[in-house]
């Protein structure tokens, strides 16, 4: 039988083609949990004054105050289970409301809040022992430019 149409697919049905199924490949299987790879961005767990936005030092003293506003730290704003939709503004059974959510208290509740943010830091940056006292760390001129360099490497 002669086809009305010469494009493919018409009438193909008559036709004893039939496609071969090639093994499946064997492949490596990649592991879920393990070493992240270098072009993902990081995570790190940071401690912030819930009023001036300061990062606190790992180890600092929940009970006290913030190093740089003087901020009460040990309140119902820093708390982890502080909830504005919650009764009393708490996601714990407490028995009555605290008046002054930015005043110090002693809850038996009380859990600083922490924050899971993007780590951004520059992976080699220098630090002199003169710019740790202040908490800052020092960046030569150069480092910017190896940083943008680096990031078009192969």
């Amino acid at each position: 039988m002669e086809r009305k149409y010469s494009q493919r697919g018409y009438m193909e049905s008559d036709a004893p083609k039939k496609k071969e199924k090639r093994p499946p490949e064997h492949r490596a299987r990649q592991e879920q949990i393990g070493p992240r790879t270098p072009r993902m961005v990081g995570t790190i767990t940071r401690a912030r004054c819930s009023n001036c936005g300061a990062v606190l030092q790992p180890g600092f003293d929940a009970n006290g105050s913030c190093p740089r506003c003087s901020f009460e730290l040990h309140c119902c704003k820093q708390c982890a289970y502080f909830d504005t939709a919650a009764q009393f503004e708490c996601s714990r059974p407490i028995s009555e409301r605290i008046a002054k959510k930015d005043a110090g208290n002693d809850c038996t509740f009380y859990a600083f809040r922490t924050t899971i943010e993007k780590d951004t830091a520059p992976t080699a940056v220098t630090v002199s022992p003169a710019s740790t006292s202040r908490g800052f760390a020092s960046i030569r001129p150069n480092d910017a430019r190896k940083a943008f360099d680096d990031l078009f490497k192969k």
